[in-house]
């Protein structure tokens, strides 16, 4: 793994301290589909190519511990990572510089905050399940700093032209806050409408009390040659968003 070319930094006025940012699909030992820098254990990927990747990643980026890999569930449990939390969980937080927060996406939306002096950061994978439920609301509430410090970096997701979605998907969003309905362009086809994940997630950010976000707009089935994307291919790799203190 080449950290120049197979990493996007997250681009944002963290900290100095503070790296944050994407692992691209490139750079690692994965055969097709996976090809090539899969971090995803729970595909259908050999564990060998696995474990090597997460290898290449932490030698490439030089991080201070392994990334706390989670069990996610496309729910809003936060993992207090200097708690000891054990079990699924769908964003993780940490004020501890042997801590990286870590989630693996190929489609749904990563996001890391961090305060405005670097004393606390975070990462959250917020698919539209979650997101709908509240997993970044949560991730802010389980941070130790108040949301008006926070800043928010949004990774690559699935884009607002290549993501479809039914009634179903609109209900669970505009059900909980009206002005969502304005993040659903409707179809042609009846109950059919393209979503903008991008722009749900900072209208619940907002409603958390994070205004400073940045980020979005790079879509994972728009480019393959980049970005894994279930959506567009089914079986594939996961990409990681990750975010760590370098002191």
């Amino acid at each position: 793994m080449n950290p120049m070319r197979d990493f996007l930094a997250a681009d944002w006025p963290a900290p100095g301290h503070i790296r944050a940012g994407t692992t691209l699909r490139t750079g690692g030992a994965s055969a097709p589909p996976f090809a090539s820098l899969n971090l995803g254990a729970h595909t259908d990927d050999t564990a060998r190519a696995v474990n090597d990747n997460r290898a290449r990643l932490a030698t490439a980026l030089a991080l201070p511990a392994e990334p706390s890999w989670l069990t996610q569930v496309h729910g809003t449990t936060v993992a207090d990572l200097d708690a000891g939390h054990a079990g699924p969980a769908d964003a993780a937080v940490t004020s501890r510089a042997n801590r990286v927060p870590a989630v693996l996406t190929a489609d749904c939306l990563p996001v890391v905050l961090c305060d405005t002096c670097g004393t606390c950061w975070a990462a959250a994978h917020a698919g539209w399940r979650g997101l709908a439920a509240g997993v970044l609301e949560a991730t802010v509430a389980a941070m130790a700093a108040e949301p008006g410090d926070l800043l928010a970096w949004m990774g690559p997701a699935i884009g607002p032209e290549h993501f479809e979605v039914g009634a179903d998907v609109r209900e669970a969003f505009v059900s909980r806050h009206a002005e969502s309905a304005r993040m659903f362009t409707p179809k042609a086809k009846e109950g059919k409408y393209q979503a903008d994940i991008y722009g749900l997630a900072r209208l619940r950010l907002a409603c958390a009390g994070v205004t400073r976000v940045f980020g979005g707009g790079l879509c994972t089935v728009a480019a393959p040659e980049r970005f894994y994307s279930f959506r567009r291919d089914g079986a594939t790799g996961r990409m990681a968003t990750l975010i760590w203190s370098a002191r």
